[in-house]
């Protein structure tokens, strides 16, 4: 637990305009007793001058790898005069690594490298398959084991270097640093985090948000508390200016961090009869289906599709940046709400998108990066995952061309529930501690619910258009003879969704024994 005084801290977020309970809730998780936080808060007066802080202009992006013979550039620095102050950002730029390199597949037969969370990543063999293929390449690529704490940097498929890894995403929060394959995306020698309002020495972005750096310090210098991470991977600043020297723009970034052990519990396979075309109920753990009917046939899954909206915005946006609402204002959906010319930060817009299902939020997301670039996000974000058998058309869940099999939704709420929770936990209003605040939306309804089941909701997502008919994909505990264990259920064209979940709950309580 931190010691020192927070009232610099307090007052440096009160400048950029944070209200007291998310300076709160993002103090405690730097390391601070709530009850010290609050001493301070209101003991203390602003150290600084109020007023919103500028954020720092976004970096220009690294080419995309390509065919062609690139000359190295050096982008000069960019000064920019924001509230009285000057800001410098050096973003570097090189010719690209091209690969054309196999990954194994997690099955049988190997297949080109695609970049992406790989949940996959976190089982041991084949982490170390993965692995031993780059080196048998004579790839140049960075290994960071996450379970290990260290990352190493190859040369030609020789261990170059390695160091320790200090901090890395806290797992089940909204910074959890995604196993994957990625590539340097870019090369900064120091980038200015809009996120934490923090400067990263020696970055290196290769998935969104996500980073590996160096120490970060805020704005006076204040080094950040070696409890707090934003989900980047934290070096040394010793170390990271070492990483920094040695890779380049497009090289591979293979981040692993291992499962839980597997799990040996069973199951017998039954299933009721239901108006829904296709289900599957299968536990989470351990991947036993418990029931199933059609698991893998092809069908419109409507707003499920948020799902995948939440994660694509989770891990290529900034929750605290404001979003204006455009077009997106005209489109239909159950309880409107947004305004053209309104705007709203990305985390209110992801929580009236989660619970109320709200298509507007949806398509705001959609418009901000370009639909077009959204929705292919969208696809790559499923491919990365495993869901082989999924495409999108929006990102909202009124196309008919967002479909998808019970197998692919399984497949997604596992990754979800083991990487993600907390968006579950939005989805099941049960999010307990939120470092961005409380919503602006007030009485929100929430749809995910289902009546009248006593199994615990852990969270999911409900969806209906015409061509879809209705459409369920949720987490609930099962309780058992030894202990609770979470299943997905998931359900699609179905007359009465609600019903069918509530049949399917409780023929697994009755097949199934329980505690």
């Amino acid at each position: 637990m931190r010691s020192d005084d927070p009232r610099p801290h307090i007052a440096r977020l009160r400048a950029s305009g944070m209200s007291t309970q998310t300076i709160l809730a993002r103090l405690t998780l730097e390391g601070w007793a709530a009850t010290d936080v609050m001493d301070a808060i209101k003991s203390s007066t602003p150290l600084y001058a109020s007023g919103a802080v500028s954020e720092m202009p976004t970096p220009i992006e690294a080419p995309t790898p390509s065919g062609r013979s690139w000359t190295p550039i050096l982008a000069s620095a960019l000064v920019f005069a924001a509230a009285g102050f000057g800001y410098a950002a050096f973003t570097f730029y090189e010719p690209p690594a091209v690969y054309s390199i196999s990954v194994p597949a997690y099955g049988a037969t190997s297949s080109p490298i695609a970049y992406g969370a790989s949940p996959s990543l976190a089982d041991p063999d084949y982490y170390k398959r993965v692995k031993s293929q780059f080196i048998t390449d004579r790839a140049t690529f960075i290994d960071a084991d996450l379970t290990s704490m260290k990352l190493r940097v190859f040369s030609d498929g020789d261990l170059a270097l390695e160091v320790n890894i200090l901090a890395k995403g806290k797992i089940g929060s909204w910074w959890e640093t995604p196993v994957g394959i990625y590539k340097v995306e870019t090369k900064e020698k120091n980038h200015f985090s809009s996120f934490g309002s923090v400067n990263m020495p020696y970055s290196l972005d290769f998935n969104g948000n996500f980073f590996i750096h160096g120490w970060p310090t805020y704005e006076d210098g204040t080094p950040v508390s070696s409890s707090y991470s934003g989900g980047c991977i934290r070096l040394s600043t010793e170390d990271a200016a070492r990483v920094y020297e040695l890779v380049r723009v497009g090289i591979p970034v293979l981040v692993y961090n291992s499962a839980d052990i597997r799990d040996a519990y069973t199951y017998s396979v039954k299933g009721p009869t239901t108006s829904a075309k296709e289900y599957v109920v299968a536990d989470i753990k351990n991947g036993t289906v418990l029931m199933y009917k059609d698991a893998d046939g092809v069908l419109p899954i409507a707003s499920i599709s948020k799902l995948i909206t939440a994660l694509v915005v989770i891990e290529h946006f900034n929750l605290d940046r404001s979003i204006t609402i455009s077009n997106s204002a005209k489109l239909h959906t159950t309880i409107p709400r947004l305004k053209e010319g309104e705007q709203y930060t990305v985390h209110d817009l992801l929580i009236l998108m989660l619970t109320e299902s709200s298509n507007q939020a949806a398509e705001a997301f959609a418009d901000t990066t370009g639909r077009g670039r959204f929705i292919e996000l969208m696809n790559q974000k499923a491919i990365a995952i495993g869901m082989k058998h999924t495409s999108f058309g929006d990102a909202s869940g009124l196309s008919a061309a967002n479909v998808s099999t019970p197998e692919d939704m399984f497949t997604l709420l596992k990754y979800i529930y083991e990487n993600r929770r907390f968006v579950l936990d939005i989805t099941s209003d049960s999010l307990r501690s939120d470092a961005y605040g409380d919503t602006v939306f007030r009485g929100l309804d929430n749809f995910n619910f289902v009546k009248s089941v006593s199994n615990r909701f852990v969270g999911g997502k409900i969806g209906r258009t015409d061509e879809a008919r209705e459409t369920y994909a949720g987490v609930f505990m099962l309780n058992t003879e030894t202990g609770e264990r979470p299943i997905a259920v998931i359900a699609l064209g179905s007359a009465d969704v609600q019903a069918d979940i509530r049949t399917l709950l409780r023929s697994t309580a009755t097949l199934y024994t329980l505690r």
